[in-house]
């Protein structure tokens, strides 16, 4: 029996535009990001680092690239948020049949972009029983010790959890401790249609 639905936040609420960052980027002549930059990438979303650290290791690496390009570079991912999402998130939570839990590999520049461009951020958030974001906990997708921290923390069973994202390693990850999952695609599936799309669960 499924006690908690743990959903994702980018793709399964938010629309993303995955390539869009790098797309900006190359627009100022920079074509790749090196080892280095992409390890601080992890870091960073990891909350390991800060902002400030992490937009000045980029114009250490990229000369030309002033902050104001980088931080729009940065949030070109962030597409818009559907309220319509939003209202079935809302329902859900009225009718506690179920713990929700967010958990996202969400960056600090990302939710501050989030909060200044999504009018109801904040009752979104209040739908949810516990809102981790990996910039917050130090923990990242597809690390099997994020998926441990909400376990332990809620005292949940794997069998009794149902995770939705739209990451192939973040779901198997999940899977391989025993959690159900729904590998959302967003280009033909909705977060809206959870209880046709996983009705055996329910």
């Amino acid at each position: 029996m499924i006690k908690a639905i743990i959903f994702d936040f980018g793709d399964v609420f938010i629309n993303l535009d995955k390539p869009a960052t790098l797309r900006e980027m190359r627009k100022h002549r920079i074509e790749d990001l090196t080892k280095e930059i992409l390890k601080l990438n992890r870091e960073y979303e990891k909350g390991l680092i800060s902002s400030e650290k992490l937009i000045n290791s980029y114009q250490v690496e990229f000369e030309q690239l002033e902050r104001e390009i980088f931080v729009n570079s940065w949030n070109a991912i962030l597409i818009d948020f559907p309220e319509y999402r939003y209202q079935f998130l809302k329902k859900l939570s009225e009718e506690r049949d179920f713990e929700l839990i967010l958990l996202s590999n969400t960056n600090e520049l990302h939710i501050e972009w989030v909060k200044k461009n999504v009018p109801f951020y904040e009752d979104f958030k209040a739908c949810f029983d516990a809102f981790y974001l990996s910039h917050e906990i130090n923990y990242r997708k597809p690390d099997a010790e994020i998926y441990e921290f909400v376990l332990n923390k809620h005292e949940l069973r794997p069998e009794e959890c149902l995770f939705i994202d739209d990451t192939t390693e973040n779901t198997e990850a999940a899977a391989a401790l025993g959690i159900h999952t729904w590998n959302i695609e967003p280009t033909r599936e909705d977060v809206i249609d959870l209880f046709t799309a996983k009705k055996e669960l329910f």
